[in-house]
Protein backbone atom coordinates (compact mmCIF):
# COMPACT_ATOMS: atom_id res chain seq x y z
CA UNK A 1 0.00 0.00 0.00
CA UNK A 2 1.30 3.46 -0.96
CA UNK A 3 1.68 6.23 1.61
CA UNK A 4 0.03 9.62 1.88
CA UNK A 5 1.62 12.85 3.01
CA UNK A 6 -0.39 15.10 5.32
CA UNK A 7 1.09 18.38 6.48
CA UNK A 8 0.40 18.82 10.19
CA UNK A 9 0.17 22.16 11.92
CA UNK A 10 3.04 22.45 14.46
CA UNK A 11 0.66 24.30 16.81
CA UNK A 12 -2.52 22.18 16.84
CA UNK A 13 -1.77 19.22 14.53
CA UNK A 14 -4.50 20.36 12.12
CA UNK A 15 -4.20 19.72 8.40
CA UNK A 16 -2.35 22.53 6.69
CA UNK A 17 -3.28 23.78 3.22
CA UNK A 18 -1.43 26.08 0.85
CA UNK A 19 -3.09 29.50 0.91
CA UNK A 20 -2.96 31.28 -2.46
CA UNK A 21 -3.58 34.69 -0.90
CA UNK A 22 -0.64 34.68 1.50
CA UNK A 23 1.51 32.15 -0.40
CA UNK A 24 2.00 30.33 2.92
CA UNK A 25 0.72 27.15 4.54
CA UNK A 26 -2.31 27.93 6.72
CA UNK A 27 -4.15 25.96 9.37
CA UNK A 28 -7.96 26.27 9.03
CA UNK A 29 -8.37 25.47 12.73
CA UNK A 30 -5.99 27.74 14.66
CA UNK A 31 -5.29 30.01 11.66
CA UNK A 32 -1.54 29.76 12.16
CA UNK A 33 0.59 30.39 9.07
CA UNK A 34 3.98 28.98 8.12
CA UNK A 35 6.19 29.35 5.07
CA UNK A 36 6.51 26.35 2.80
CA UNK A 37 10.16 25.68 3.69
CA UNK A 38 9.37 25.44 7.41
CA UNK A 39 6.43 23.10 6.91
CA UNK A 40 8.36 20.88 4.50
CA UNK A 41 11.23 20.54 6.97
CA UNK A 42 8.88 19.93 9.91
CA UNK A 43 7.04 17.21 8.00
CA UNK A 44 10.29 15.50 7.01
CA UNK A 45 11.46 15.48 10.63
CA UNK A 46 8.16 13.93 11.77
CA UNK A 47 8.42 11.25 9.09
CA UNK A 48 12.01 10.47 10.06
CA UNK A 49 11.09 10.21 13.76
CA UNK A 50 8.16 7.92 12.96
CA UNK A 51 10.37 5.65 10.86
CA UNK A 52 13.06 5.55 13.58
CA UNK A 53 10.46 4.47 16.15
CA UNK A 54 9.27 1.70 13.88
CA UNK A 55 5.66 2.88 13.95
CA UNK A 56 3.23 0.90 11.84
CA UNK A 57 -0.27 1.88 10.80
CA UNK A 58 -2.96 -0.77 10.81
CA UNK A 59 -5.63 -0.94 8.15
CA UNK A 60 -8.99 -2.63 8.38
CA UNK A 61 -10.68 -4.81 5.78
CA UNK A 62 -9.61 -7.65 3.54
CA UNK A 63 -7.11 -7.76 0.70
CA UNK A 64 -7.91 -6.43 -2.74
CA UNK A 65 -8.65 -9.11 -5.30
CA UNK A 66 -6.13 -9.83 -8.04
CA UNK A 67 -6.37 -7.22 -10.79
CA UNK A 68 -8.92 -5.13 -8.86
CA UNK A 69 -6.60 -2.16 -8.55
CA UNK A 70 -4.91 -2.31 -11.96
CA UNK A 71 -4.08 1.24 -13.05
CA UNK A 72 -4.96 2.47 -9.56
CA UNK A 73 -3.11 3.05 -6.30
CA UNK A 74 -4.42 2.27 -2.82
CA UNK A 75 -3.63 4.75 -0.04
CA UNK A 76 -4.19 4.81 3.73
CA UNK A 77 -5.51 8.09 5.17
CA UNK A 78 -3.46 9.03 8.23
CA UNK A 79 -6.31 11.03 9.75
CA UNK A 80 -9.31 8.68 9.67
CA UNK A 81 -7.76 5.35 8.63
CA UNK A 82 -9.80 5.00 5.43
CA UNK A 83 -8.43 3.26 2.36
CA UNK A 84 -8.46 5.49 -0.70
CA UNK A 85 -8.26 4.31 -4.29
CA UNK A 86 -6.90 6.84 -6.78
CA UNK A 87 -5.86 6.88 -10.40
CA UNK A 88 -2.15 6.13 -10.81
CA UNK A 89 -1.61 9.66 -12.16
CA UNK A 90 -3.24 11.38 -9.14
CA UNK A 91 -0.66 13.24 -7.07
CA UNK A 92 -2.80 15.25 -4.66
CA UNK A 93 -6.41 15.13 -3.55
CA UNK A 94 -8.52 15.03 -0.39
CA UNK A 95 -9.86 12.13 1.63
CA UNK A 96 -13.50 11.48 0.60
CA UNK A 97 -14.34 10.54 4.19
CA UNK A 98 -12.71 13.18 6.41
CA UNK A 99 -11.82 15.72 3.67
CA UNK A 100 -8.21 15.91 4.83
CA UNK A 101 -5.88 17.38 2.16
CA UNK A 102 -3.47 14.65 1.07
CA UNK A 103 -0.44 14.30 -1.19
CA UNK A 104 0.44 10.90 -2.65
CA UNK A 105 4.03 9.94 -1.98
CA UNK A 106 6.01 8.63 -4.94
CA UNK A 107 3.87 10.32 -7.59
CA UNK A 108 6.23 13.30 -7.71
CA UNK A 109 9.51 11.74 -6.62
CA UNK A 110 12.64 10.59 -8.41
CA UNK A 111 12.42 10.97 -12.18
CA UNK A 112 8.74 11.97 -11.79
CA UNK A 113 9.56 15.05 -9.73
CA UNK A 114 8.67 18.33 -11.48
CA UNK A 115 11.42 20.88 -11.89
CA UNK A 116 9.16 23.81 -10.99
CA UNK A 117 5.67 24.72 -9.88
CA UNK A 118 3.69 27.94 -10.32
CA UNK A 119 1.68 28.23 -7.07
CA UNK A 120 -1.96 29.31 -7.14
CA UNK A 121 -2.35 33.07 -6.91
CA UNK A 122 -6.17 33.10 -6.98
CA UNK A 123 -8.60 31.20 -4.78
CA UNK A 124 -11.93 29.46 -5.29
CA UNK A 125 -13.90 32.67 -4.66
CA UNK A 126 -11.98 34.40 -7.45
CA UNK A 127 -12.78 31.49 -9.78
CA UNK A 128 -16.50 31.76 -9.05
CA UNK A 129 -16.45 35.54 -9.58
CA UNK A 130 -14.61 35.08 -12.88
CA UNK A 131 -17.23 32.56 -13.98
CA UNK A 132 -20.08 35.00 -13.23
CA UNK A 133 -18.24 37.78 -15.07
CA UNK A 134 -17.72 35.40 -18.00
CA UNK A 135 -21.51 35.20 -18.37
CA UNK A 136 -21.95 38.98 -18.49
CA UNK A 137 -22.51 40.64 -21.84
CA UNK A 138 -23.23 37.41 -23.73
CA UNK A 139 -26.15 38.54 -25.93
CA UNK A 140 -26.93 35.06 -27.27
CA UNK A 141 -26.87 33.35 -23.85
CA UNK A 142 -30.32 32.06 -22.82
CA UNK A 143 -31.72 34.35 -20.11
CA UNK A 144 -32.55 31.45 -17.80
CA UNK A 145 -29.05 29.95 -18.04
CA UNK A 146 -27.65 32.11 -15.25
CA UNK A 147 -30.64 31.32 -13.00
CA UNK A 148 -30.99 27.59 -13.71
CA UNK A 149 -27.38 26.61 -14.35
CA UNK A 150 -25.69 25.37 -11.19
CA UNK A 151 -22.01 24.84 -10.55
CA UNK A 152 -21.50 21.14 -9.80
CA UNK A 153 -17.94 21.54 -8.56
CA UNK A 154 -15.02 23.94 -8.46
CA UNK A 155 -11.62 22.35 -8.10
CA UNK A 156 -8.10 23.68 -8.13
CA UNK A 157 -5.85 21.40 -10.16
CA UNK A 158 -2.12 21.43 -10.78
CA UNK A 159 -1.79 20.39 -14.41
CA UNK A 160 1.48 18.78 -15.60
CA UNK A 161 3.07 20.77 -18.42
CA UNK A 162 6.23 20.31 -20.49
CA UNK A 163 8.10 23.53 -21.29
CA UNK A 164 10.30 23.40 -24.37
CA UNK A 165 13.22 25.65 -25.36
CA UNK A 166 14.68 25.69 -28.86
CA UNK A 167 16.46 27.81 -31.45
CA UNK A 168 14.94 28.18 -34.91
CA UNK A 169 16.74 28.95 -38.16
CA UNK A 170 14.41 29.78 -41.03
CA UNK A 171 14.38 30.89 -44.64
CA UNK A 172 11.21 31.90 -46.48
CA UNK A 173 10.25 32.98 -49.97
CA UNK A 174 6.99 34.68 -50.81
CA UNK A 175 5.21 35.58 -54.03
CA UNK A 176 3.87 39.11 -53.61
CA UNK A 177 1.76 41.33 -55.83
CA UNK A 178 1.30 45.09 -55.87
CA UNK A 179 -1.61 46.54 -57.79
CA UNK A 180 -1.93 50.06 -59.12
CA UNK A 181 -5.38 51.27 -60.18
CA UNK A 182 -6.48 54.35 -62.18
CA UNK A 183 -9.18 55.42 -64.58
CA UNK A 184 -9.81 57.75 -67.48
CA UNK A 185 -12.99 58.76 -69.23
CA UNK A 186 -13.18 55.44 -71.08
CA UNK A 187 -11.53 52.70 -69.01
CA UNK A 188 -10.53 51.47 -65.55
CA UNK A 189 -6.94 50.20 -65.40
CA UNK A 190 -5.14 47.73 -63.09
CA UNK A 191 -1.37 47.27 -63.25
CA UNK A 192 -0.02 44.23 -61.38
CA UNK A 193 3.64 44.02 -60.38
CA UNK A 194 5.01 40.69 -59.18
CA UNK A 195 7.78 40.30 -56.61
CA UNK A 196 9.78 37.46 -55.13
CA UNK A 197 10.37 38.35 -51.47
CA UNK A 198 12.94 36.48 -49.37
CA UNK A 199 13.35 36.40 -45.62
CA UNK A 200 15.91 34.58 -43.45
CA UNK A 201 16.86 34.71 -39.80
CA UNK A 202 16.83 33.08 -36.38
CA UNK A 203 14.46 33.03 -33.42
CA UNK A 204 14.84 31.60 -29.93
CA UNK A 205 12.00 30.09 -27.92
CA UNK A 206 11.73 29.66 -24.16
CA UNK A 207 9.07 27.84 -22.17
CA UNK A 208 6.77 26.79 -25.00
CA UNK A 209 4.10 24.83 -23.07
CA UNK A 210 2.49 21.51 -23.95
CA UNK A 211 -0.07 19.94 -21.64
CA UNK A 212 1.26 16.62 -20.28
CA UNK A 213 -2.11 15.25 -19.11
CA UNK A 214 -4.46 13.31 -21.38
CA UNK A 215 -7.32 14.30 -19.03
CA UNK A 216 -6.96 18.01 -19.83
CA UNK A 217 -7.95 19.05 -23.37
CA UNK A 218 -5.04 20.79 -25.10
CA UNK A 219 -7.25 23.51 -26.58
CA UNK A 220 -8.65 24.35 -23.13
CA UNK A 221 -5.16 24.70 -21.63
CA UNK A 222 -3.89 26.78 -24.54
CA UNK A 223 -6.93 29.06 -24.30
CA UNK A 224 -6.02 30.18 -20.76
CA UNK A 225 -2.40 30.93 -21.62
CA UNK A 226 -0.10 32.64 -20.98
CA UNK A 227 1.30 31.65 -17.61
CA UNK A 228 4.14 33.85 -16.34
CA UNK A 229 7.17 31.70 -15.58
CA UNK A 230 8.70 34.42 -13.37
CA UNK A 231 6.41 33.18 -10.57
CA UNK A 232 7.70 29.60 -10.86
CA UNK A 233 9.48 28.21 -7.80
CA UNK A 234 11.37 25.03 -7.10
CA UNK A 235 8.90 22.18 -6.69
CA UNK A 236 7.91 21.13 -3.17
CA UNK A 237 5.00 18.82 -2.37
CA UNK A 238 3.72 21.25 0.29
CA UNK A 239 2.37 23.50 -2.48
CA UNK A 240 -0.02 20.69 -3.46
CA UNK A 241 -1.79 20.49 -0.09
CA UNK A 242 -5.43 21.49 -0.45
CA UNK A 243 -5.50 21.06 -4.23
CA UNK A 244 -5.75 18.28 -6.77
CA UNK A 245 -2.71 17.37 -8.83
CA UNK A 246 -1.88 14.96 -11.63
CA UNK A 247 1.45 13.67 -12.82
CA UNK A 248 2.02 13.53 -16.54
CA UNK A 249 0.74 10.59 -18.56
CA UNK A 250 1.90 12.07 -21.87
CA UNK A 251 5.70 11.98 -22.00
CA UNK A 252 7.96 14.78 -23.17
CA UNK A 253 8.82 12.67 -26.22
CA UNK A 254 5.16 12.32 -27.15
CA UNK A 255 4.59 16.03 -26.49
CA UNK A 256 7.49 17.14 -28.69
CA UNK A 257 5.58 17.12 -32.04
CA UNK A 258 2.98 19.54 -30.65
CA UNK A 259 5.73 21.81 -29.29
CA UNK A 260 7.45 21.75 -32.69
CA UNK A 261 4.18 22.63 -34.43
CA UNK A 262 3.60 25.58 -32.09
CA UNK A 263 7.12 26.92 -32.59
CA UNK A 264 7.07 26.48 -36.38
CA UNK A 265 3.69 28.20 -36.60
CA UNK A 266 5.05 31.11 -34.56
CA UNK A 267 8.13 31.38 -36.81
CA UNK A 268 5.93 31.33 -39.90
CA UNK A 269 3.63 34.06 -38.57
CA UNK A 270 6.52 36.23 -37.35
CA UNK A 271 8.32 36.16 -40.70
CA UNK A 272 5.08 36.69 -42.64
CA UNK A 273 4.36 39.87 -40.64
CA UNK A 274 7.57 41.42 -41.99
CA UNK A 275 6.27 41.28 -45.58
CA UNK A 276 4.25 44.48 -45.83
CA UNK A 277 2.85 46.96 -48.35
CA UNK A 278 1.71 44.33 -50.85
CA UNK A 279 -1.85 43.62 -51.98
CA UNK A 280 -1.45 39.84 -51.84
CA UNK A 281 1.27 37.61 -50.38
CA UNK A 282 1.55 33.84 -50.78
CA UNK A 283 4.20 31.59 -49.27
CA UNK A 284 6.19 29.66 -51.87
CA UNK A 285 9.04 28.16 -49.83
CA UNK A 286 9.26 27.66 -46.07
CA UNK A 287 12.26 26.04 -44.38
CA UNK A 288 12.35 25.94 -40.58
CA UNK A 289 15.01 24.06 -38.63
CA UNK A 290 14.69 23.61 -34.84
CA UNK A 291 17.76 22.78 -32.75
CA UNK A 292 19.30 22.96 -29.26
CA UNK A 293 16.11 21.70 -27.66
CA UNK A 294 15.66 21.54 -23.88
CA UNK A 295 12.66 20.59 -21.74
CA UNK A 296 11.40 21.30 -18.21
CA UNK A 297 8.63 19.61 -16.23
CA UNK A 298 6.33 22.12 -14.48
CA UNK A 299 2.95 22.14 -12.72
CA UNK A 300 0.51 24.90 -13.74
CA UNK A 301 -2.38 26.12 -11.49
CA UNK A 302 -5.84 25.79 -13.06
CA UNK A 303 -9.35 26.17 -11.62
CA UNK A 304 -11.86 23.82 -13.26
CA UNK A 305 -15.60 24.56 -13.01
CA UNK A 306 -18.16 21.96 -14.10
CA UNK A 307 -21.78 22.94 -14.56
CA UNK A 308 -24.98 21.24 -15.73
CA UNK A 309 -27.92 22.79 -17.58
CA UNK A 310 -30.81 20.95 -19.24
CA UNK A 311 -28.92 17.68 -19.03
CA UNK A 312 -25.78 19.06 -20.73
CA UNK A 313 -22.36 19.41 -19.12
CA UNK A 314 -20.33 22.60 -19.49
CA UNK A 315 -16.68 22.89 -18.47
CA UNK A 316 -14.88 26.16 -17.72
CA UNK A 317 -11.23 26.71 -16.92
CA UNK A 318 -9.51 29.63 -15.21
CA UNK A 319 -5.81 30.40 -15.12
CA UNK A 320 -5.00 30.16 -11.39
CA UNK A 321 -2.24 32.74 -11.79
CA UNK A 322 -3.78 35.44 -14.02
CA UNK A 323 -7.55 34.85 -13.75
CA UNK A 324 -8.16 34.33 -17.47
CA UNK A 325 -11.43 32.36 -17.83
CA UNK A 326 -12.63 30.36 -20.84
CA UNK A 327 -15.49 27.97 -21.51
CA UNK A 328 -18.22 27.21 -24.02
CA UNK A 329 -21.73 28.56 -23.47
CA UNK A 330 -25.10 27.61 -25.01
CA UNK A 331 -26.81 29.98 -27.44
CA UNK A 332 -30.52 30.79 -27.50
CA UNK A 333 -31.69 29.90 -31.03
CA UNK A 334 -34.56 32.41 -31.08
CA UNK A 335 -32.28 35.21 -29.90
CA UNK A 336 -29.65 34.21 -32.46
CA UNK A 337 -32.23 34.35 -35.28
CA UNK A 338 -33.48 37.76 -34.16
CA UNK A 339 -29.92 39.06 -33.84
CA UNK A 340 -29.06 37.77 -37.32
CA UNK A 341 -32.19 39.28 -38.85
CA UNK A 342 -31.54 42.65 -37.18
CA UNK A 343 -27.94 42.66 -38.40
CA UNK A 344 -29.01 41.66 -41.91
CA UNK A 345 -31.67 44.42 -41.97
CA UNK A 346 -29.16 47.06 -40.95
CA UNK A 347 -26.65 45.84 -43.55
CA UNK A 348 -29.33 45.88 -46.25
CA UNK A 349 -30.40 49.41 -45.32
CA UNK A 350 -26.79 50.60 -45.49
CA UNK A 351 -26.26 49.01 -48.89
CA UNK A 352 -29.49 50.51 -50.26
CA UNK A 353 -28.48 53.91 -48.93
CA UNK A 354 -25.07 53.68 -50.59
CA UNK A 355 -26.66 52.53 -53.87
CA UNK A 356 -29.01 55.50 -53.82
CA UNK A 357 -26.20 57.88 -52.97
CA UNK A 358 -23.95 56.68 -55.82
CA UNK A 359 -26.94 56.65 -58.15
CA UNK A 360 -27.41 60.36 -57.52
CA UNK A 361 -23.81 61.17 -58.40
Amino acid sequence: MSELIEYKCPCCAGKLEFNSGTQNMKCPFCESEFDVETVQKYNEELAAASAANGQLEASAGGEWASGETNGMNVYHCQSCGAEIIADATTGASSCPYCDAPIVMSGTFSGDLKPDYIIPFKLDKKAAKNAYNKHLDGKKLLPKVFREENHIDEIKGVYVPVWLFDADADASMRYKAIKKKRWSDSSYNYVESSYYSVARAGSLSFENVPVDGSSKMPDDLMESIEPFDFKDAVEFKTAYLSGYLADKYDVSDKDSLPRANDRMKKSVSETFRQTVKNYDTVNTEVENINLQNGKVKYVLYPVWILNTTWQGNKYTFAMNGQTGRMVGNLPADKNTAIKYFCATAAISTAVLLGLSYLFGMM
